[in-house]
């Protein structure tokens, strides 16, 4: 994300959060508003697109795509960089440059881009990785791993940064965090993780 302006020093309040989700939604619904959105947002991913690409595809296998994501999850994923929740060196200072408009229109401009998947690996494997998804994780990503709302698309995601999502969560200690994330993470062996990443990176 360009950096613009001076950094905000406060976090979001309550009804800040609930008038952006309005804000938002009103835009997902109303095709001028969301085509301006999108060309706003498209102003301001100049330095997204260095590691998520100008089309949401990352250019570098331990960094995410951005693409057809639903524009509420990324937008949440903005407030937790800005808030704390989240950490991470780039993200956390970036999300606190941008307004909330700026926020949200990114948010809108990444949604609406094509997700492509990556080369395919072990077709062993990425069986193997299938039967664990439908099992484990199709419940809340979707029975094409496509996401839904705040919960996040996983289908063409990277291999290598699902793995490092993956092994996160397994390491975290479930009387510090609350995500249920771990309790999926923490019984999957590093094979498993990897069947997992293999099928995901290529759908």
């Amino acid at each position: 994300m360009i950096i613009v302006g001076l950094a905000a020093s406060q976090m979001v309040s309550a009804s800040s959060a609930d008038d952006a989700m309005s804000q938002l939604n009103a835009i997902m619904a109303d095709d001028a508003k969301r085509q301006a959105s999108y060309e706003a947002g498209h102003e301001r991913i100049r330095f997204c697109g260095y590691c998520h690409g100008e089309d949401g595809n990352s250019k570098r296998e331990y960094i995410p795509n951005l693409a057809a994501q639903h524009p509420l999850y990324l937008f949440n994923q903005f407030e937790k960089f800005r808030d704390g929740t989240r950490e991470d060196y780039v993200m956390s200072k970036l999300a606190k440059t941008l307004s909330l408009e700026e926020r949200i229109n990114i948010a809108v401009y990444y949604s609406q881009q094509t997700a492509n998947p990556r080369a395919g690996g072990d077709q062993t494997k990425a069986e193997a990785g299938e039967k664990l998804f439908a099992v484990r994780c199709a419940g809340c990503h979707g029975e094409n791993a496509q996401g839904f709302r705040d919960m996040p698309r996983l289908a063409g995601q990277p291999a290598a940064y699902l793995g490092i999502a993956l092994r996160r969560f397994k390491e975290m200690d479930p009387t510090k965090h609350s995500a249920p994330m771990i309790g999926v993470a923490g019984v999957l062996s590093d094979g498993e993780i990897e069947a997992l990443a293999g099928y995901l990176a290529g759908r």
